[in-house]
């Protein structure tokens, strides 16, 4: 049986804590990559440690948004670091997903659909008239056009998302309990993986506290 598969959100800016929470997530039950947001990309050594990471699934997450022209300069900037995936917006449009995904190379470009942190409230708030669900559904294929290897999205619209676009899934807003903190739209491990994600991005269920005993954790919570 295949491991189920996480990318641990190393959310911090800190590289010790980077370091420990790498080598105290490793297990043999569980099959991990790490994730590297904006605040630790931005930070002063973040690339540098980066560059010298080795032998681990990486994955840049950019969150990509803006013309087409920098979308792709963007991913050339980055290309020295050998990603294994990068984000970028499905917002910003199918000719800035195709400029981008012209200079991917190996790397995996992820389409970010309608991040976790909103809801429908949200998204009219902003401006637009569709709810979630039908909004990552259309974004879901702009992506398939745009010829994305993969997709982020909420583990609640994997289903619908798995109709239309037939690769690689990746869920954020996993949570164990019913603590939501600044998602909307969250599910569990188990949910997330029954509904059909390939990867799921955890961060604070496993970075906070003790990593190895969280990571114990989610394995027992897959196991029940």
């Amino acid at each position: 049986m295949n491991k189920n598969k996480i990318f641990v959100a190393c959310d911090s800016n800190n590289i010790d804590k980077i370091k420990r929470i790498i080598r105290d997530s490793k297990s043999d039950k569980i099959f991990t990559g790490y994730k590297f947001g904006l605040e630790f990309i931005n930070s002063k050594n973040g690339r540098k440690f980066i560059s010298n990471l080795k032998n681990e699934i990486i994955f840049g997450d950019y969150k990509i948004h803006d013309i087409p022209n920098t979308c792709a300069a963007t991913i050339k900037s980055v290309r020295d670091l050998k990603f294994n995936y990068i984000t970028i917006h499905i917002s910003s449009g199918l000719n800035a997903l195709k400029a981008a995904k012209k200079f991917s190379g190996k790397t995996k470009l992820v389409g970010v659909t309608i991040l976790t942190s909103l809801d429908n409230d949200a998204l009219k708030e902003i401006g637009f008239n569709k709810d979630v669900k039908r909004l990552v559904l259309h974004q879901a294929k702009l992506a398939r056009k745009a010829n994305l290897d993969a997709i982020v999205c909420s583990a609640q619209e994997v289903k619908i998302v798995k109709k239309i676009f037939k690769k690689e899934i990746i869920t954020p807003g996993i949570r164990f309990n019913s603590t939501a903190n600044d998602q909307k739209r969250t599910l569990t491990p188990k949910q997330a993986y029954r509904n059909g994600a390939d990867w799921l991005v955890i961060g604070r269920n496993i970075t906070k506290g003790n990593v190895k005993k969280n990571i114990k954790k989610l394995i027992d919570h897959l196991n029940q």
